[in-house]
């Protein structure tokens, strides 16, 4: 193009050198614009060519490269899938081993700790069987020692009331058999009975006399106002183990009623062979009890003060052997008033039940206490098994302390092995022992 470009300026000087000057301006300038437009066009005509072979050119050597370059990317690739495909090989040969080392190890590992677990297992088995054998051996010799004390008291006390149940009831009957031998001063004792007062003192008397062979002086009371807000005092009353609400004990009402000129009425028409007097006589007897009751009901009882009955005491065996002959008497005055009747040897063996009963709640009371002693002693022993445990642990712990240091001496002695021991003397000159007193 630059030589296309000289030529057509040579040209251009060559026809200005040809021509005269005074040939004219105009048709120079025609000549010069003819050749100008030639020369344009055939430099956009060398453009265009040059820059269709320079596109040309460059689309074949972008393609040449484009093309080499994907070879050589193939390769790298192809030399990277072969590398990354050896070193895969190689991790998972090095992670297999490792895996199996591991696996080895732990195993190995897992053996020797199921070993000393079981050791350690079996040992605290083993002891512990034997302290809860001593235990249990200790256990049953005390539960044996305090069962045969139990044994032995509950049949020395009950053994001692049946017998002195026994010796009253001997007693009694000799009395009883007494009373018939004394049946020839039944007339003077009629006399005596004839006046109110002294009939009401002899029950009194007698049902004292009953009370104190069998109880104890703390155990019932004289004149008593069972009854808050009466003015009434019961003859007697006994002192029920147990306490109310506001703390004041619990009493069993006793009265003694003696109808004497009823039961005498009786007696006399039935002598008599007087049958509609001896039924009427034993209206009156009975309806006179049915008084007496109703009003040792009223008088006596209340509960929480008292028991929910009372006892109506008759002083003679044939009173109450009498009253007792009256069909339905008992219950009526039972369901009716919730009063019993008792002569003297049925009130003997009713307080000599009491008494025993009284016996036996004591007992129960001793034997629960025992057994809370007993409770006691197996919650000390429970702490004992700790305190053992924990001595135990402790124990341990020393001996494992006392292998350490016996290891850290032979550690020691191998590591003074090739060093010469000195003598006693000169080692005492230059350790002297007195500086260095004992810990203690």
């Amino acid at each position: 193009m630059m030589a296309l470009l000289t030529a057509n300026l040579l040209l251009l000087v060559l026809l200005i050198a040809r021509k005269p000057p005074d040939s004219g301006t105009s048709a120079l300038r025609v000549d010069m614009a003819a050749g100008n437009d030639r020369l344009e066009r055939e430099l956009r005509r060398e453009i265009n060519d040059s820059a269709r072979a320079g596109r040309q050119e460059f689309a074949t050597i972008f393609a040449v490269f484009q093309q080499t370059l994907v070879q050589q990317s193939a390769e790298a690739i192809r030399t990277q899938n072969t590398q990354i495909d050896a070193f895969a090989q190689q991790l998972t040969l090095l992670q297999k081993t490792l895996a199996d080392t591991l696996t080895t190890q732990l195993q190995s590992v897992s053996e020797s700790n199921a070993r000393r677990m079981a050791e350690v297992r079996e040992t605290l088995e083993q002891q512990l069987a034997q302290l809860q054998q001593t235990n249990s051996a200790k256990l049953d010799e005390m539960r044996k020692t305090v069962d045969e004390k139990l044994h032995a008291t509950l049949e020395t006390r009950l053994g001692e009331s049946f017998k002195q149940v026994a010796d009253r009831l001997e007693q009694v009957h000799k009395g009883l058999g007494e009373m018939q031998t004394l049946a020839q001063g039944v007339g003077d004792l009629k006399h005596l009975l004839t006046n109110v007062k002294t009939r009401g003192i002899f029950g009194e008397a007698q049902l004292s006399a009953l009370l104190e062979q069998v109880f104890t002086v703390d155990q019932y009371a004289a004149q008593v106002v069972t009854s808050p807000g009466s003015k009434y005092p019961v003859d007697f009353a006994i002192r029920l183990p147990g306490r109310s609400d506001s703390g004041e004990p619990l009493w069993l009402p006793i009265d003694a009623k003696f109808p004497n000129e009823d039961y005498e009425r009786l007696l006399d028409a039935q002598q008599r062979a007087d049958s509609l007097g001896a039924e009427l006589a034993g209206k009156a007897l009975e309806a006179r009890i049915r008084l007496e009751a109703k009003s040792i009901s009223e008088k006596y009882i209340a509960p929480p003060h008292t028991t929910d009955f009372a006892i109506l005491f008759l002083p003679t065996e044939g009173l109450y052997a009498e009253v007792l002959r009256r069909s339905g008497l008992m219950e009526g005055l039972q369901r009716d008033h919730r009063i019993t009747l008792a002569g003297p040897t049925t009130l003997l063996a009713m307080l000599s039940s009491l008494q025993m009963g009284f016996r036996t709640l004591a007992l129960e009371k001793r034997s629960s206490e025992v057994w809370q002693v007993l409770g006691a002693v197996k919650t000390e022993f429970g702490k004992f098994g700790d305190v053992l445990a924990k001595v135990k642990s402790q124990a341990e712990t020393v001996l494992n302390t006392l292998s350490s240091a016996e290891q850290r001496s032979r550690v020691m002695g191998k590591a003074l092995r090739n060093v010469e021991a000195l003598p006693e003397l000169e080692s005492a000159r230059l350790i002297p022992l007195d500086k260095y007193p004992d810990d203690n």
